[in-house]
């Protein structure tokens, strides 16, 4: 079973990461920079300090615990332990991966890209409580997920399961912060 599972994963990545073209190639890339979504966690950041004024500091110090868990459960937990080789560190794809840029660590299993999007994704969606906002930023973790397939850094189940991984780190930090910061800022109105 695990084995017709990795085969399936390796046939519709080499169909999806097959799809390219040069000006996909730079939008692709732009995706995934660290960088490239600043002005967006700015404005993200604006929206919660508009609404929570004083109190916002405790939700960004929750949306980075969402962060830094994703991150550290991603790497210690799944890649250090599956060892899956990322695909283009894989001797048998040699040749078949179109890959843009860097390739990155040796093991992919899960996509931290994936988890750490998702996971602050889940908890906006969570935290906005707008039918929109969660439809954006589901689309955009999504869209910086599937980015990594294409760069050649990334199998589907890869993405996959990191933003399973994500959204259920968002989802309990959401669970449990939310009534504890809800607390503080019901104290801090008295």
């Amino acid at each position: 079973m695990i084995e017709y599972l990795a085969k399936l994963d390796t046939e519709l990545f080499l169909l999806l990461n097959g799809l390219h073209s040069t000006f996909w190639d730079s939008v692709m890339l732009f995706a995934s920079g660290k960088l490239t979504w600043l002005p967006l966690y700015l404005l993200l950041i604006f929206f919660i300090a508009r609404k929570y004024k004083w109190n916002t500091l405790w939700w960004l110090l929750a949306i980075a615990f969402v962060v830094l868990l994703a991150d550290q459960i991603s790497v210690h937990f799944f890649k250090n332990v599956f060892l899956r080789l990322r695909p283009c560190h894989n001797p048998d794809l040699s040749g078949l991966i179109h890959l843009v840029g860097r390739c990155g660590g040796k093991y992919g299993f899960v996509s931290s890209h994936a988890a750490n999007t998702f996971g602050v994704a889940v908890f906006l969606s969570l935290l906005y409580k707008s039918r929109w906002a969660s439809v954006g930023l589901i689309a955009w973790a999504a869209f910086v997920s599937y980015s990594r397939i294409y760069l050649g850094v990334h199998y589907p189940g890869d993405v996959l399961c990191g933003a399973l991984l994500g959204s259920l780190i968002g989802s309990l930090v959401w669970k449990v912060s939310s009534s504890s910061i809800t607390k503080q800022i019901s104290k801090t109105k008295k």
